[in-house]
């Protein structure tokens, strides 16, 4: 029997191929994928890796043979099948490890509607089944074999997108843009065709073995000839794909890093003044003090969550929020059947700047309003001890506030902090934040002093 222990994630399936999974247990999780579902027809993309069409058409096999039909889009960027899934209302799946090394491969999974498949809504049961069938054999193929047919939706993927944010009339602006040689280099030039934007394109070859640096835009080290290229072009911005871009990650004209709670924070206003200036907005518990201050100050409701995508969507479908957004740059739109898009981000971003005379750096002060640490990584022996003894040092306080939402958060009226466990590595991960760089520091390194005990 196959071991999916380090195969099936909290949200997605991920890992090393041949090693973890190969084609045949593709085929397993299609039949399984359909089962849990309950679908009649599904649809399926892929990114740019190597093994990526075998894995995708393995799983559409496994699917047909259930007596599914099954629609393959092809090459596409996630938030691409997103769009599919949405538009078409069928179950998706894509195939894609995102940021990950080439040896790695995996499938996120959604229901109709781009509705978000993890461990509590379904992937449980799909790694049950796959591993029942990995040793017993899956049951009986359905009467009759389903088809599998193929269809592009690129031109209507960009069509919806350039639809919810106008950018006929912004002022022409020089953009560069880092794919990665990842799915950025295959959707950005329909996206962006026939807009005022002079694009100056970087790694937008395809190549799943990321020759030139790994598709993780967060990683500053990946980011550095983006940084170089926009000074050097004097262009207006700098935009970093991941992947399989469904993050996006910005630049301003100096080549400083945008924070992605700035551009949180810059889209909420945009999304709650399209919303006649109501309307309620997502936000992680690590995104930035500024976050849920600017959505005040433009007619919305702020609301709290832990950090995830499953979660997000989640308090999204809940309370009927028109927009969301993390640190990590996934940015979730009601318009877009709650799931999370780079590239309507990247537009707003692009409206926003091309809609005023100013640089980029002076319109992102204003949403940038607070020093952060950024998120900093602890390996510990015992993640539960460490978070008791922080606990232990800031409990009963005078004027600090303790909340344990996801990991612990401290907060005081001057500075906050976070620290949560990671749920696949033995490390605690901090984040910290306050109103001028040395509280900042001072904070840091009083936690870290505490979790490297």
């Amino acid at each position: 029997m196959a071991d999916l222990s380090q195969l099936v994630k909290a949200y997605d399936v991920r890992g090393v191929v041949p090693d973890q999974w190969d084609e045949k247990l593709a085929e397993l999780f299609g039949a399984a994928f359909v089962q849990v579902t309950g679908a009649s027809a599904i649809v399926t993309g892929h990114d740019m890796r190597p093994t990526s069409p075998g894995l995708s058409r393995a799983f559409a096999r496994g699917a047909a043979a259930r007596g599914v039909d099954v629609t393959e889009i092809g090459l596409c960027s996630t938030d691409q099948l997103y769009y599919a899934s949405g538009a078409l209302n069928l179950p998706g799946a894509m195939f894609t490890a995102s940021h990950n090394p080439a040896q790695y491969n995996g499938i996120k999974m959604s229901r109709a509607g781009a509705a978000p498949v993890g461990q509590d809504t379904g992937l449980a049961e799909i790694r049950e089944l796959v591993e029942r069938w990995s040793e017993a054999g899956a049951p009986e193929a359905a009467a009759g074999t389903g088809t599998i047919t193929q269809r592009d939706t690129l031109d209507d993927y960009a069509a919806h997108l350039r639809s919810l944010v106008d950018l006929t009339s912004i002022r022409p602006l020089k953009v560069v843009v880092d794919a990665g040689n990842g799915m950025g280099g295959h959707t950005v030039p329909t996206v962006f065709a026939g807009l005022p934007l002079d694009v100056v394109p970087m790694y937008f070859e395809l190549d799943g073995t990321f020759p030139n640096h790994e598709a993780n835009p967060l990683d500053p080290a990946n980011i550095v000839d983006l940084q170089k290229r926009v000074r050097e072009e004097g262009a207006d911005l700098g935009i970093a794909f991941d992947g399989d871009a469904d993050r996006c990650f910005v630049v301003d004209e100096r080549g400083n890093p945008v924070s992605p709670s700035a551009i949180t924070a810059l889209v909420a206003s945009r999304e709650l003044a399209r919303h006649g200036g109501k309307g309620t907005v997502i936000h992680n518990l690590i995104t930035s003090w500024s976050v849920p201050e600017v959505v005040k100050e433009n007619g919305g409701t702020p609301v709290r969550t832990r950090v995830g995508h499953s979660f997000i969507k989640a308090e999204m479908a809940r309370t009927g929020a028109i927009f969301g957004g993390e640190h990590s740059a996934h940015y979730y739109f009601k318009d877009f059947w709650n799931a999370d898009t780079g590239m309507l981000a990247a537009l707003h971003v692009l409206a926003a700047l091309g809609g005023q005379e100013g640089p980029l750096s002076s319109l992102v002060a204003q949403y940038d309003r607070y020093v952060g640490s950024g998120e900093i990584n602890s390996t510990v022996a015992d993640q539960t001890d460490r978070l008791a003894a922080i606990k232990a040092a800031y409990e009963g306080r005078e004027g600090v506030q303790l909340d344990e939402l996801d990991g612990l958060t401290v907060t005081t009226s001057d500075w906050w902090f976070n620290v949560r466990p990671s749920n696949t590595e033995p490390l605690l991960r901090l984040n910290a934040e306050a109103r001028d760089e040395a509280t900042t520091a001072k904070i840091r390194d009083e936690v870290l002093a505490i979790i490297r005990a």
